[in-house]
């Protein structure tokens, strides 16, 4: 009988990927590495069973002249699999912090203070964004109320859309945001904005109460 020693992360990543009760450590690996399982000979004492992952340290028996390789063969796969599980959510994390460095910088409270009440924050909030955004800043035509339009390419569509809509324009960029709700339907309406360009709901949030 030839055994092998397996560190302790290996032991419980191979532990994690038990398929039924007793199944062995040797029957694990070869189903990883994609290896016949019925092929598997356990040179074993009548009188002893083979370790299971559940109450015996791991074993794996294997001849002497492939038990290194094998050995380098799990590691690898376990490597590849515990680095596929760990990449998305270590690339969530990334993403949210560049989402919130770019979002923040669309703020700027002193100037911000020197807006005329929440319709200018709206619109200066909205002036900045449009001008770090670029061609993204067309997806605010998607954002919609029930019935009615929050933006539009022209004044006379935010007008033919609601009458007392106060179409203003966002600074020079040629798109038309409807002014006349209060200031918490504008907070929201901001929400979507950032949520639409891609910024993170909690932060749109917060940048939101600034107007």
């Amino acid at each position: 009988m030839k055994y092998i020693e397996i560190d302790e992360e290996l032991y419980r990543f191979i532990a994690s990927k038990t398929e039924r009760i007793g199944e062995s450590a040797s029957d694990i690996l070869r189903r990883l590495l994609h290896l016949s399982v019925e092929t598997v000979v356990v040179d074993l004492p009548d009188s002893i069973s083979e370790p299971s992952l559940e109450t015996e340290p791991v074993s794996v028996t294997e001849s002497e002249g492939q038990r290194s390789q094998l050995f380098n063969q799990a590691k690898a796969a376990v490597e590849k699999v515990i680095a596929a599980q760990v990449e998305p959510e270590t690339n969530r994390e990334q993403d949210a912090i560049a989402t919130t460095i770019e979002f923040k910088s669309i703020v700027n409270e002193h100037l911000l203070a020197q807006q005329k009440g929440a319709v200018g924050r709206f619109m200066w909030l909205l002036d900045n964004l449009h001008a770090s955004t670029g061609s993204d800043f067309n997806k605010v035509l998607d954002i919609q109320g029930k019935g009615r339009l929050y933006f539009a390419r022209s004044k006379q569509a935010l007008l033919e859309s609601s009458q007392s809509s106060n179409p203003k324009e966002i600074g020079t960029s040629g798109f038309w945001v409807t002014t006349n709700n209060n200031t918490a339907k504008k907070q929201t309406i901001f929400t979507e904005v950032l949520e639409h360009l891609g910024c993170d709901s909690e932060y749109a949030r917060t940048i939101a109460e600034y107007i």
